[in-house]
């Protein structure tokens, strides 16, 4: 069974030192050290992989589908992120790519580009039909979707009602499959190949679909190695990049790996894109105050320059940023998708929602409301005999978060190395 409040991100306590560097990275004050290793509070985490990137000793892990668990389908399907198509240098085509895929066991690839620029065109339906409220926040990145549902719960309204991509891939894949080969459903696997370990928590804990229609997510690193063994150079070249005579590669789908790619393909609205995980909450923090309300859509990735920056991926991402911007200007602008389509399947609500994403109980001080009181009073106490340096020695973020872990009983105001330098200091007077 699924868990309601899944989480993709680790930390193996044999590894870890004690460094507090995912402790300052964290920006929802979600990690402490105790005892001398780093430890995740659940309530708190969004699964932003930010502490994944700066751990120095590998001791922050992220929990993927492995490939040996596709052997218990009989029929494997892969849709890749298209970040994926920036990993191989410049002289690799998505074709051969796709091809590798099914080298390596899978038995059908589906190219996404084609469903991303689906995606934009039915966004565009949706603002022509909707006028309020504004702006609109694209719900692509699991993760802005988690930070909205956590901290900033009134802006839940204001998430844009289309599933992203990679469930609507897999949700025509789920309609198809089945009738066609004659297969059960439960038989087929459609798994999604992700920079992040954020598309994990969607599918094993989804806001917005009663059931996610993909089976699981593997790891751009992961499967990378395997990938690049699959490729075939010099004579086989010419052979592979006619094995998918039938994917039409979308210029403006291949672009939404990139930070403003989601927008780029809107005609007639005003959209703004941010990425990284700091920037974004300082936007939402203005949506929340009522500001930007003449922006129609809000794109917002916690990955800095968008999905392409992604700590699962290998190459560089400034390096795969090109090459993907390669591929856009290659592919141009020419629509694969016909319009009639996009229309029909957006007013079937086959692209929607099953229902809208929820804000999340934050963690009171007390269920009690006085109680809650009373301990929200001491904690401004203790914080004022906090020195303020924020140092991290304590074991907490900063000295307002260790004030709110005593008062919650997690930690003691002895923990402060500060604090124990003023009593010995009174006691040797």
């Amino acid at each position: 069974m699924k868990a309601k409040n899944y989480h993709a991100i680790h930390i193996t306590k044999d590894k870890c030192i004690g460094c507090v560097h995912c402790l300052a990275a964290c920006p929802t004050k979600a990690i402490r050290v105790r005892d001398g290793k780093a430890m995740i509070i659940d309530e708190l985490c969004i699964d932003c992989g930010e502490c994944l990137r700066v751990c120095p000793y590998d001791a922050v892990h992220s929990h993927t589908t492995s490939f040996a668990a596709l052997d218990a389908f009989d029929y494997k399907v892969a849709i890749p992120s298209t970040v994926l198509y920036g990993q191989f240098g410049g002289t690799v085509l998505p074709t051969e790519i796709l091809s590798a895929l099914r080298r390596i066991g899978f038995d059908e690839v589906y190219d996404l580009s084609s469903i991303c620029e689906l995606n934009c065109a039915a966004v565009e339906e949706y603002l022509n039909e909707h006028a309020r409220p504004r702006p609109f926040i694209t719900s692509t990145c699991p993760v802005v979707v988690r930070i909205i549902q956590r901290h900033y719960p009134t802006l839940c309204g204001q998430i844009l009602p289309i599933e992203p991509p990679r469930e609507i891939a897999a949700k025509i894949l789920r309609t198809i499959l089945p009738k066609a080969l004659g297969i059960p459903p439960e038989k087929i696997g459609i798994i999604h190949i992700t920079p992040c370990p954020a598309k994990m928590v969607s599918i094993n804990s989804p806001a917005t679909l009663n059931k996610s229609y993909l089976d699981g997510a593997i790891s751009i690193r992961d499967i990378f190695p395997q990938i690049l063994g699959a490729l075939r150079k010099g004579e086989e070249d010419a052979l592979m990049r006619h094995l998918f005579p039938e994917t039409q590669f979308s210029g403006v789908g291949m672009g939404w790996s990139l930070s403003g790619g989601e927008t780029r393909g809107l005609k007639n609205h005003r959209a703004v894109a941010v990425s990284g995980v700091v920037d974004t909450m300082r936007v939402l923090d203005q949506v929340e105050g009522g500001l930007l309300q003449d922006i129609d859509i809000l794109e917002c990735t916690v990955c800095p320059d968008g999905c392409v920056g992604g700590p699962l991926e290998v190459e560089n991402r400034f390096l795969a940023k090109s090459r993907i911007l390669q591929l856009v200007a290659a592919a141009g602008d020419r629509a694969v998708v016909d319009p009639k389509d996009v229309s029909r399947l957006y007013h079937k609500n086959f692209l929607s929602f099953d229902h809208p994403a929820t804000p999340v109980e934050s963690r009171p001080l007390d269920r009690d409301p006085v109680k809650a009181i009373r301990k929200a009073k001491r904690r401004d106490r203790i914080f004022a005999d906090l020195p303020r340096k924020d140092c991290g020695v304590c074991g907490a973020p900063d000295c307002r978060t260790l004030a709110d872990d005593i008062v919650r009983g997690l930690a003691r105001l002895e923990d402060c190395p500060f604090i124990k330098t003023s009593k010995s200091a009174k006691e040797k007077r």
